[in-house]
């Protein structure tokens, strides 16, 4: 059957070519990497840049506003923790309380279906008795999506019509906008599940009370809150016809201003009524803030939100679709006019945007594939030693792998950094079918009969290693089944590995044995000995050698190099003995100076020529063993059939060594120590077993190799007991002393939570999304860019920046249409347009030069880090050595997304962590700070990185009732609470509706007679 399928798309060519072309337009239709192909549509694989290796966890939230963890745990948390156990599906079960909120989190098998547990919790909420919980608390089902779905962050500003920052917005304004406006819109957007708001104040109609007035007017506290709650409200009375008209009837009394409130009568009294303002001070102001976070940017407060993808989306694909949401709704953002005449505008400025990460893993893994194409080209060609074999093999790389993006399309596989690596590590095997097949078909030809056809002698040759082929590949994919039975975290990280692998093999077996016999044919059966050819073909090479120099130089410098060499072939006599090692010579030398330019193995500061003449050294040299080894196989073998014992002893030394770096040395000879003990002779502490035991300690383990991410997640904690205001001048403290690190880009910080069920932090925990740059300048897809230097003044952009100048400090990236500005009087020096020409204007001797950078494809990459700063390492140093701030604690190193992966498998906010248990929590505290110190002084364990968590600290000011005083007085226990909560800590009477925007009415004592016991 395989026979007759070879021999099917051999003969029938145009059924070959129609789906070679058919799986080559539908490969970039599904390619990940966002080709703008024009006539073609997009339907891409989803992409992410790591794995989602979380649990299948599902998160039930419940406020408690104003209540103490103790009293949420023993109301909410445990009720709902037991109500929960026993539930399908369910693995364990893990919950948090803390201040106003409570967090179950319901984890469940892997098996079980995301959406189907879901359902599962709502049936098992709704079926709660009706007295499990405190009245009016309603716990709700957190969004549908993990911790690892926050995309895109970002912070609405004040900019002017430059783009540069105007400010002129309150915080409570900047938050109505958000929580109003913003975050509906970006709501909307395709594959959101949840945008939730940090930071701002929360805008509120605040009474505050005056008791001693209260008692002159004779005024209860019940009284006042029952006039609150009916000074609010609309209502509609049906309709009333006049005229035969019909007209809706309202009642129009939601509280509009301040005056509205108050002149809210509490009573009256011989007809004079007592109003609200006769007791208290009316005034909007922000809703305390306890129980929101705080959201700084490099030392300024701000509003934000946090865009949460949903669970299975494509978070590339949803970034895009809040951009274009965020470009659809920027028009409407409103705007005012500061003092100084300036427009001020409300911006959304993204801090943390994940599309980038993801554009540079996509690029990493393209440039990858890319350049093992060509040096798998260099290699075939050298090896091969015939080109038109070494262009087919070639050419099975990236159809195979577009074949393999179709796979991943409809076999749910995500691309990402790890489903991509099984492409890379799969091109080896691919490459060796092809190599197999052409090598089989050169030989065939050679030794054919004359008379037989080139059809028949490609067939007899392609179906000869067929079903070894097709058995190599069955044989690699078998030995992948122990990683398909992966579970749980291994299965999701390394399972995509493996089926990309599986799918490029399936995709390189495909193309080797079905569609390049048919190619192979049309290949090897060109004539270049005719007449027609010698005599037109090379000068038709040449012109369009000549053409292509303008687009691609090396490209038409290499045809014209093949034309000649095939003229020479012609016309100079015993010139053919060295045509081939010619053509081979150029296209190494060719591939091998595109390779140097794109890899620059010697790093980028070596030029280009140095590069290539490294690679062109390495070539040499490996390819160079390898044909001495095959020149001298046979003696070689002779040999050690002869001397099979001397022989052995090179294997086993290589096993050995392999044990020693694998185990260490002490696991291995271990042995040998224990044996010299008995004998009362100590070894290990001799010059050579001490200097073996450390030259081989062993390998390390880890589970998921560090992604850099281009970013730093900085997670100290303040103390418990830290109050906000405390909290907030720490957390400014951090943004600024992180922001003045030159290689430091921005620096977001969030003290306590988001509004979000996926964000359970308090108050006194941060989160620093501290960006840092490139070593090397950098495109928006995180390529490279070569720039030219020069001194100039300073540099402004024509476009967003025409009357504003850029910070001294930093060079300026000058580009086209871009121009230089006087310093202090600001006249046009020169313009830098298309064509890089320059005109000098008004140039005069009183200005500061500063350099500026002109983007140049034959320039120089752009370091952006002091010399002194070598890797990302360096950086998080200079970070954790200015953010040592008496009474925080120090953080671990973390990055975003890997922090989030940690805390979804873990629960911890570290990747290595010791849970205590204990009778009580002074207990637990008390021995996990003198774990801490201990953990400290552990060789090879960083000691910032080790902190204890502190459980206790938070202080209570209780009022415990009398119940025989309150019975003296007539009064309830209830009523005493409600007076504590009402006027200490405050209470929402009513909520009034303005347009779409919704404001409460809170009713409490005044600051002087809350703060004074």
């Amino acid at each position: 059957m395989l026979n007759a399928i070879i021999r099917f798309f051999l003969e029938q060519k145009l059924i070959t070519c129609l789906l070679l072309l058919a799986i080559v337009g539908w490969g970039i239709v599904t390619a990940p990497f966002n080709w703008n192909t024009g006539f073609l549509p997009s339907d891409p694989v989803p992409v992410d840049a790591i794995p989602d290796i979380g649990e299948n966890q599902q998160i039930v939230f419940t406020e408690w506003m104003g209540r103490s963890p103790q009293d949420v745990e023993d109301q909410i948390t445990y009720p709902l923790t037991t109500s929960m156990l026993g539930m399908a599906g369910v693995k364990s079960i893990r919950s948090t309380s803390m201040f106003g909120f409570s967090s179950v989190y319901v984890i469940f098998e892997d098996d079980v279906d995301y959406y189907w547990s879901r359902s599962r919790i709502l049936e098992k909420l709704n079926a709660l008795p009706t007295d499990l919980l405190p009245e009016g608390i309603q716990p709700k089902l957190g969004p549908d999506a993990t911790a690892l779905g926050q995309v895109y962050w970002y912070t609405l500003e004040g900019r002017d019509e430059n783009g540069q920052p105007a400010g002129g917005w309150d915080l409570h304004e900047l938050r109505s906008i958000q929580d109003y406006y913003v975050r509906y819109a970006l709501t909307g957007a395709k594959g959101v599940a949840e945008v939730a708001t940090a930071g701002g104040h929360i805008k509120e109609y605040q009474v505050d009370l005056d008791p001693n007035a209260m008692k002159a007017n004779n005024i209860s506290m019940m009284q006042v809150m029952e006039a609150l709650r009916n000074t609010n409200q609309d209502v509609g009375a049906n309709t009333l016809e006049i005229n035969q008209v019909e007209y809706l009837i309202r009642g129009l009394g939601y509280v509009k201003e301040i005056e509205d409130i108050e002149n809210t009568v509490l009573k009256a009294v011989n007809n004079v009524p007592v109003l609200i303002s006769d007791i208290a001070t009316v005034n909007i102001g922000p809703a305390d803030r306890s129980m929101l976070g705080i959201l700084d940017k490099s030392g300024a407060e701000a509003v934000g939100g946090v865009v949460v993808a949903r669970y299975g989306d494509n978070p590339l694909a949803v970034i895009d679709n809040v951009k274009a949401k965020i470009n659809e709704i920027s028009p409407g953002l409103p705007e005012k006019t500061l003092a100084d005449g300036r427009t001020s505008k409300v911006t959304i400025v993204p801090f943390y945007d994940r599309s980038g990460l993801i554009n540079e893993t996509l690029n990493t893994l393209n440039e990858a594939i890319y350049l093992q194409i060509l040096i798998t080209i260099i290699v075939i060609v050298v090896m091969v030693y015939n080109l038109r074999a070494s262009i087919l093999i070639a050419a099975l790389l990236p159809l195979a792998v577009l074949m393999c993006f179709i796979f991943m399309k409809y076999l749910s596989v995500d691309a990402n950094i790890v489903a991509l690596s099984g492409i890379a590590i799969a091109i080896g095997t691919m490459v060796d079918l092809g190599i197999i097949l052409n090598e089989n078909i050169l030989k065939h030809i050679e030794e054919a009969p004359k008379r037989q056809s080139l059809m028949k002698t490609i067939y007899l040759a392609t179906t000869e290693v067929a079903s070894a082929i097709l058995t190599a590949v069955a044989t690699t994919i078998v030995s992948f089944l122990p990683v398909f039975t992966l579970q749980a975290a291994e299965g999701k990280l390394f399972g995509p590995l493996a089926w990309t692998k599986t799918f490029a093999l399936v995709a390189a077996l495909i193309f080797t044995l079905l569609i390049m016999p048919a190619f192979a044919h049309y290949t090897f059966g060109f004539n270049t000995k005719s007449k027609l050819w010698s005599r037109y073909g090379n000068i038709i090479l040449m012109v369009v050698g000549i053409a292509a120099l303008f687009i691609l130089p090396i490209a038409g410098l290499v045809l014209i190099l093949l034309a000649l060499n095939n003229l020479f072939k012609d016309k100079i006599n015993n010139y053919a003995a060295y045509h081939s090692t010619v053509m081979v010579a150029i296209v190494v030398i060719a591939v091998a100076w595109v390779l140097a330019g794109s890899w620059l193995p010697l790093g980028v500061t070596v030029h280009q020529l140095v590069n290539f003449l490294f690679i062109i050294l390495i070539i040499a040299l490996v390819l160079g063993l390898f044909q001495l080894f095959i020149r001298y196989y046979v003696s070689m073998l002779r040999w050690c059939l002869a001397n099979k014992g001397y022989f052995l002893v090179l294997p086993g030394l290589i096993i050995l060594l392999g044990l020693n770096i694998w185990l260490g040395f002490s696991t291995v000879f271990g042995w040998m120590g224990n044996g010299f003990d008995r004998l009362g002779i100590n070894i290990r502490t001799t010059t050579v077993y001490s200097g073996l035991n450390h030259t081989f300690p062993g390998m390390g383990k880890e589970f998921m190799p560090s992604l850099d991410e281009g970013a730093f997640l900085l997670m100290p904690t303040s103390m418990p007991h830290a109050g906000v205001e405390a909290n907030k001048r720490i957390l400014q403290q951090l943004d600024m002393l992180v922001t003045a690190i030159p290689e430091v880009e921005t620096v977001v910080g969030k003290a306590g939570r988001a509004e979000t069920a996926l964000d359970p932090a308090p108050m006194s925990m941060f989160e620093n999304v501290i960006l840092y740059k490139q070593e090397y300048a950098t495109d928006v897809g995180g390529n490279k860019v070569r720039f030219q230097q020069k001194e100039g003044y300073f540099v402004i952009d024509n476009e967003r920046f025409k009357n504003s100048l850029i910070a001294e400090e930093n060079p300026v990236f000058l580009q086209a249409n871009e121009i230089l500005l006087d310093k202090q009087h600001r006249k046009l020096l020169y313009t830098l347009d298309e064509e890089e020409e320059h005109t000098e204007l008004n140039l005069t001797d009183d200005f500061d030069f500063v350099p500026y950078l002109i983007t140049d494809k034959s320039g120089t990459y752009y370091r952006q880090w002091r010399d002194e700063i070598r890797t990302p390492g360096d950086i998080w140093d200079q970070i954790a050595r200015v953010t040592n701030i008496p009474g925080v604690t120090s953080a671990p190193r973390l990055q975003p997304i890997e922090t989030r992966l940690v805390m979804l498998q873990t629960g911890m906010r570290a990747p290595m962590g010791l849970k205590v248990y204990g009778p009580d929590l002074e207990t637990i505290e008390r021995f996990s700070l003198q774990l801490e110190k201990v953990l400290k002084q552990v060789p090879s364990v960083k000691s910032e990185a080790v902190y204890a968590d502190r459980s206790l600290g938070k202080p209570y000011l209780e009022l415990e009732l009398n119940r025989r005083a309150l019975a003296r007085y007539g009064l309830s226990v209830a009523q005493v609470q409600e007076y504590i909560e009402v006027a200490l800590g405050g209470m929402a009477m009513s909520t009034t509706v303005e347009g779409r925007e919704r404001y409460a009415i809170r009713a409490r004592y005044a600051r002087d007679f809350r703060d004074d016991p």
